[in-house]
């Protein structure tokens, strides 16, 4: 039985699974009230709520699962890429866990955990497939041929994350943060086709994305309506169409290129239902299988680091005390 722990960004997570796959219990201490007043998430903030939740949160998985601590194996816990302080404080609290017990510990990386949340049963999703990685943090379009962390990237953004792209746009149209599913939402009240935003095409066989401009258009339609908050929904659903329109064309685009016929979505852009809906649309006409994460595992939880932990090497006691988070992929 794996305990896995999730703190990169503003979700602080404990999870337990089994050897089979099976998740026993998975809890999630979201930070998005606390920063909501900053627009954006704080580091330093974030870090020292994870100090106060880190403990509560994996005392709430066990409870949850039904079992003591004495029942675990193995420790997992995301290393990295996140903000450093976050990640130091999960990896702080599962180093102390694993040592109390002489645990091996297992490192994962963040975007082979999102990955890995296709792995879970009661329906596992087995490689090889191409995946579309859309979250706040990174988006890559990336071919998957076994469990392992490895990964062959075929696209990935030039500049912001596609839910970056939905949070600052949010914010734009005074929806504050975390804005997302608020701007979805705004979005269904809307036209569509009231405005037509471009989408950049960009890098290495029309396979990167890029979506500072897009935003930069957005402002530019804002400042442009001054105050007219009944074209806010126009603007939203144009907004959301161009950003769903260039996630699904260079993903359509990266499945000819390299030829696979099984395309996974995971992250928490992956929640979005036009995008959603968007892609069973294409992939039905493609002759593509689509493989969506389920939408309680497409943002950042510890049950899919607990996934992944699976297919990890694990660090024996005492080898991972000296172990080291990172920043960036």
């Amino acid at each position: 039985m794996i305990l896995a722990i999730e703190s990169s960004c503003d979700e602080t997570a404990a999870a337990l699974v089994d050897d089979g796959g099976r998740l026993l219990s998975s809890v999630v201490a979201s930070q998005s009230e606390l920063h909501a007043r900053y627009g954006g998430v704080v580091p330093e903030v974030a870090s020292r709520r994870h100090l106060e939740l880190c403990v509560p949160v994996v005392e709430r998985a066990l409870d949850d699962a039904g079992v003591g601590f004495d029942r675990v194996d193995a420790v997992a816990v995301t290393e990295g890429p996140g903000l450093i302080g976050a990640l130091l404080v999960g990896l702080a609290t599962a180093k102390a866990l694993a040592f109390a017990r002489r645990l091996p510990l297992i490192p994962v990386g963040h975007l082979h955990g999102h990955v890995a949340s296709l792995y879970l049963e009661p329906e596992p999703v087995a490689p090889p497939f191409l995946v579309l990685l859309a979250s706040g943090g990174h988006t890559l379009l990336a071919e998957v041929d076994d469990h392992g962390p490895g990964m062959h990237v075929v696209g990935q953004t030039l500049d912001d994350a596609a839910g970056e792209a939905f949070d600052k746009g949010a914010r734009l149209l005074g929806l504050g943060y975390p804005g997302g599913a608020a701007l979805e939402r705004l979005a269904r009240d809307g036209d569509d086709r009231a405005h037509e935003f471009a989408v950049a095409m960009a890098g290495r066989e029309g396979l990167d994305l890029s979506f500072s401009g897009l935003k930069t258009a957005l402002r530019t339609a804002v400042l442009a309506a001054g105050g007219d908050d009944g074209g806010r929904a126009d603007l939203a659903a144009s907004y959301q169409r161009a950003l769903v329109r260039s996630l699904v064309s260079r993903t359509m685009r990266a499945l000819e290129v390299t030829g696979r016929d099984t395309l996974a979505v995971v992250g928490g852009v992956a929640a979005n239902g036009v995008l959603r809906a968007a892609l069973e649309q294409e992939c039905a006409r493609a002759g593509v299988r689509l493989a969506l994460a389920p939408l309680a595992l497409c943002s950042d939880n510890a049950a899919m680091i607990a996934s992944a932990a699976r297919f990890c090497p694990a660090l024996p006691y005492p080898e991972y005390l000296a172990r080291d988070a990172y920043a960036t992929a």
